[in-house]
Parts: C-alpha cells; sequence; structure tokens
C-alpha cells in the first residue's frame, strides 16, 4: 500500500480527538483543571498544538515534495543525455551500414570489379576494402568510387592485385 503524505498525520488526530473528548468529559465550563486552567483554555490550547503539528506536518511534506521535485528533474536530465548518446551511437551505426551498403552496390555496377572478391568494411565514416583486384587500374577505381558515397569520410585501399 502507498503511504500518502496525510497517512502520518491520522494518528496525531486520533490522539488529538481522543484528548479533546477527554477534556470535554473532565471539565465543566468553569471549573479549573490541576493546572489552573479552564477546560474551554485547555481545549484551545489543545486545539492550538494540533494547529501547530499541522502546520509543521504541511512544512516537512512541502520540503519532501520538493526534494522529489529535484530529483525528478536530474532524473530526466540524466535520460535524456542518455537518449541523444544512444541515438547518436545508432545514428552512427545505421549511416557506416548504409555507406557499406552503397560501395557493395557501386562495386557490384561495375563491370570490371566484383563485389563478390571485394570486402567492404566502414567505421566511422571509414571505409576499408580488403580483397582482390584483376588490375592495378581496377585496384584505384574500387578507392576512387568508395570515396565518392555520400558520408566517406576516409577509404583505406587494402585490394590486392591478383589476375585472373
Amino acid at each position: 500500500m502507498k503511504e500518502t503524505p496525510c497517512d502520518h498525520c491520522k494518528p496525531r488526530v486520533r490522539v488529538m480527538g481522543s484528548l479533546l473528548a477527554l477534556l470535554v468529559a473532565l471539565g465543566g465550563c468553569g471549573k479549573s483543571g490541576d493546572d489552573g486552567k479552564t477546560a474551554g483554555q485547555q481545549l484551545d490550547a489543545a486545539i492550538a498544538k494540533t494547529e501547530q503539528a499541522a502546520e509543521k506536518a504541511k512544512a516537512g511534506t512541502e520540503s519532501a515534495m520538493a526534494n522529489v521535485g529535484a530529483a525528478m528533474k536530474d532524473a530526466t536530465r540524466e535520460v535524456e543525455a542518455s537518449g541523444k548518446q544512444i541515438a547518436g551511437k545508432a545514428g552512427e551505426t545505421l549511416n557506416d551500414v548504409s555507406i557499406t551498403a552503397a560501395v557493395s552496390s557501386g562495386l557490384a555496377r561495375d563491370p570490371e570489379l566484383s563485389a563478390l572478391k571485394i570486402s567492404v568494411d566502414t567505421k566511422n565514416g571509414a571505409v576499408t576494402l580488403t580483397g582482390s583486384a584483376p588490375t592495378e587500374a581496377a585496384r584505384e577505381k574500387a578507392g576512387a568510387l568508395a570515396k565518392t558515397v555520400k558520408g566517406v569520410n576516409s577509404v583505406e585501399n587494402r585490394l590486392v592485385v591478383k589476375a585472373g
């Protein structure tokens, strides 16, 4: 069961109600108690104490709510920052995948280059070509083709020239 801000006040209210009932029962309108106060004065004092306790409880609740609000704002900022970081990493990975696909597609469309013999790897926009090319001109063409793809920052051409 979830505790509400007023749950801790209920026992005080019961005690104060019992105290008031006892004072009314024991005191008469004009009779004095052991401390020299009439029942009405004792009742007024009890009411004043109850009001003070209520104000103290209210102040404590307001302070606690302010702390909760600040903690929620901090948590929200942390979650937002984490989300942006994750989204940024996901975006980088997605860009690398699309760059790899575009370079591989370009290689496959070129009759001189075989996409099956050339492996394309991309990390943070840096493309690495590995495998074999039939001629030095084809090797250079593959590197040049990779450089034309949007998002490519650099190309490391590790292709080895192998005839046939």
